[in-house]
């Protein structure tokens, strides 16, 4: 306080600092142990391609200059490996840095926000920061999406539906047919904004046959719609911060760039990025392998008898010795495979 003035904005009374975890080294000095592993953060522990390792050592030599402001050639490169109009791209740092500059864009107070939760803690707190009211789509006892709510509550004028598909971190998704029966249901007057972070997973051959991205309702889709996604978790590049968004509203596309910071995207991570759309090869093996540990576990957690959604990497098991899990409403803890 100064005075009888609030520094603060009182709509941030309500919000708690975003939980990042400790890291292995601040674990194993408040413990002893020697060895830790870190399975709350979604990480990739492979990292991205060698190639894009040498790719951005080769660029450590210019980073005394501004990066390109618009990333154009991570753009062009984005839109030529989905086949999409590289005026609808913004790139930010990682997909967060978007779901802050989607709610400085759109939202005002009193609007109302609808998601799906449990899910990524950011998409109820930047809405609330800007004044916006959040409506919770709980999951059903059965421990699926309640897609017969979801459809209730978007098909009024709210503001704004913005929920991940697939689900952090209950690991649930949409098929063709309930995405398409959600977009289908908006209101006229509401954004809808996808977060893919997890696509990639999703999308593993063999792994999700009844998974739907966005992205194909791109072109067709009347309402304003914004498909999120990031190099930071299945491409290994969550130490550059580095993310992009889709939309089929060139509106909402000059939001973005009004909202945004100038360079909100640092010279090695766009050369990191571009670099990685051309090495695939070592993402697929990446989620090939987490798929298959997801698999293992779920295997010995049956065997311990634990209980745990199959699809997700969320456990009702209590972990000690050296391992960094992630909390969920005290009674369920987030373990990356």
């Amino acid at each position: 306080m100064t005075g009888s003035v609030p520094l603060l904005r009182p709509e941030l009374a309500a919000l708690s600092p975003y939980n990042a975890g400790l890291t292995p080294a601040a674990v194993a000095s408040r413990s002893g142990v020697t060895r830790v592993a870190k399975l709350g953060s979604n990480e990739n522990p492979a990292g991205p391609a060698p190639e894009v390792i040498t790719a951005v050592c080769e660029a450590a030599g210019r980073i005394g200059a501004y990066p390109d402001p618009e990333g154009r050639d991570l753009i062009a490169a984005l839109a030529a490996f989905y086949g999409f109009d590289p005026q609808h791209f913004i790139l930010g740092n990682g997909s967060e840095d978007l779901l802050a500059v989607l709610a400085r864009a759109v939202l005002r107070p009193g609007d109302e926000v609808v998601t799906l939760f449990p899910s990524f803690p950011l998409h109820e707190d930047y809405a609330q920061a800007m004044g916006a009211k959040v409506t919770r789509i709980g999951l059903t006892a059965a421990g699926e999406i309640d897609l017969p709510a979801l459809l209730a509550a978007v098909s009024r004028p709210v503001r704004l539906v913005l929920f991940a598909n697939p689900m952090n971190p209950a690991g649930l998704w949409l098929d063709a047919d309930g995405l398409r029966s959600v977009l289908a249901a908006g209101h006229p007057d509401s954004i809808t904004c996808l977060d893919e972070a997890y696509h990639e997973y999703a999308s593993a051959p063999g792994d999700g046959p009844d998974y739907a991205s966005g992205a194909p309702w791109l072109a067709t889709h009347p309402g304003p719609l914004v498909i999120l996604r990031t190099f930071s978790k299945a491409w290994g590049l969550a130490g550059l911060r580095i993310g992009y968004a889709m939309t089929n509203s060139a509106d909402l596309k000059r939001g973005f760039d009004l909202a945004r910071t100038p360079f909100n995207t640092n010279l090695l991570a766009q050369v990191a990025a571009r670099s990685a759309l051309d090495h695939t090869a070592s993402m697929h093996q990446a989620v090939s392998l987490a798929v298959q540990e997801r698999d293992r576990m779920a295997k010995t957690l049956r065997y311990w008898g634990c209980g745990f959604w199959p699809r997700a990497a969320i456990f009702s098991l209590s972990i000690a010795g050296g391992l960094l899990v992630r909390s969920l409403n005290r009674c369920w803890i987030r373990v990356s495979s």
